[in-house]
């Protein structure tokens, strides 16, 4: 096969690589079995939290790993990382092994951050065809979100009869997803092919530097980070704090998997045509339009029995947000930066993470989860305020397309 084909075969792939990678069977139910364990509510937190300190110090040398070595490279050692993370945590015994366990999957999200969007991306870049990037990230998303569909639904069911199954298939499936990764045919452009007389600690440093420098300045890359993962912290918390809010309602592990698969589902459908909404809205209207829907979202699931339909929503709005700011930023960003600079991305996630996801929990323990979603409400009416304004003061310099 030659090198043209090989990369347009990445794309395929890609979507292979993407149903594997989240078939991840623990994703709704963890926090419900580690509180199974006997785990608090702030300690859940404070593990979300260990997650995110890991991930905040560890993504940027993953993304150098992936922009120097290569983002085949970078995707099969995270899923290496993501089994072994697995097999810590069911052997656990208590809140430090746990710890571990996060933290190592920590460092298997971050090999897979922006790697394998550096990757695609740079494949259609050689191909002349990067103008296709949202339209095949929208597959992208709806292939990740009918497997999401399984691992939900199957996950809930599998908890409901025993916790260490969802563990055991996810590891599984992460070890099919390595073997597949090593297929994947990897880029030239991007590529530093300079190292053989240079210090490998001077590579990371020159790199890390270069891409600082590029987010600097470039405001455009530093506010579209901040929007994205701001936003993804509200339907991140939500995903997870929700669990344990709808179990002390009444609904089992198999009920609220059903919920998770459902906003999938929509979600697939939802994606593809992400590309048909951005034409139709145009950049400078989503950035707006997209906070204030999720605030609405999260004031709904605050103050009325409906916090599913409202959850549903946010995650619509959050695949929407996803797609869309994944295209203009990698418009931005030179490939021999891409993973690096998407790794940033990756950090502002965590930076927020590390102090929101502990907090929520612990006014979830004093109070109530209601009270927590409550909070989120006031915090995301104040990060939508502030992003009209700033949005609208430099739409003229920043979002004029």
């Amino acid at each position: 096969m030659n090198y043209k084909k090989s990369l347009r075969r990445n794309i395929k792939l890609n979507y292979i690589f993407i149903f594997l990678n989240r078939l991840d069977l623990t994703q709704g139910v963890w926090m419900l079995y580690l509180a199974n364990k006997g785990l608090s509510l702030a300690k859940l937190g404070l593990l979300e939290g260990i997650f995110h300190i890991t991930s905040f110090f560890m993504e940027v040398p993953t993304g150098a790993v992936a922009d120097i070595y290569g983002r085949k490279v970078s995707r099969t050692l995270g899923r290496a990382f993501f089994i072994i993370s697995n097999i810590v945590l069911v052997l656990s015994t208590n809140f430090y092994l746990f710890a571990l366990s996060f933290s190592i999957l920590a460092v298997s999200y971050n090999l897979e951050s922006g790697a394998g969007e550096a990757l695609l991306y740079d494949s259609l870049m050689e191909l002349g065809e990067e103008k296709t990037y949202m339209k095949i990230n929208g597959f992208n998303e709806m292939i990740l979100e009918i497997s999401c569909i399984f691992a939900l639904t199957l996950g809930g069911y599998l908890a409901h009869k025993n916790y260490v199954w969802p563990f055991a298939l996810s590891a599984a499936f992460a070890g099919i997803a390595l073997l597949e990764s090593l297929l994947f045919q990897e880029p030239s452009i991007g590529r530093n092919k300079n190292l053989a007389n240079i210090h490998p600690f001077k590579v990371f440093k020159d790199q890390t530097l270069d891409s600082f420098k590029i987010v600097k300045n470039t405001k455009k890359i530093s506010l579209l980070i901040v929007f994205a993962e701001v936003m993804s912290v509200f339907g991140t918390s939500l995903f997870y704090y929700l669990q344990n809010y709808w179990k002390d309602i009444g609904l089992n592990e198999f009920r609220i998997g059903v919920i998770f698969a459902v906003s999938s589902l929509i979600n697939a459908f939802v994606a593809p045509n992400v590309h048909k909404i951005e034409k139709l809205f145009k950049e400078h209207l989503l950035l707006i339009f997209l906070p204030i829907v999720t605030c609405i979202c999260i004031w709904g699931i605050s103050f009325t029995r409906y916090s599913y339909i409202f959850f549903i929503a946010v995650e619509i709005f959050e695949t929407i947000m996803y797609i869309v700011t994944s295209d203009y930023l990698n418009k931005l960003i030179p490939s021999e930066n891409r993973s690096t600079i998407l790794s940033f991305q990756s950090m502002v996630f965590s930076f927020f993470m590390i102090f929101i996801f502990p907090l929520i929990g612990k006014i979830g323990d004093i109070f109530t989860l209601s009270t927590s979603f409550k909070f989120l409400g006031i915090a995301s009416s104040i990060f939508a305020v502030l992003n009209i304004f700033i949005t609208s003061s430099m739409e003229k310099n920043l979002y004029n397309r």
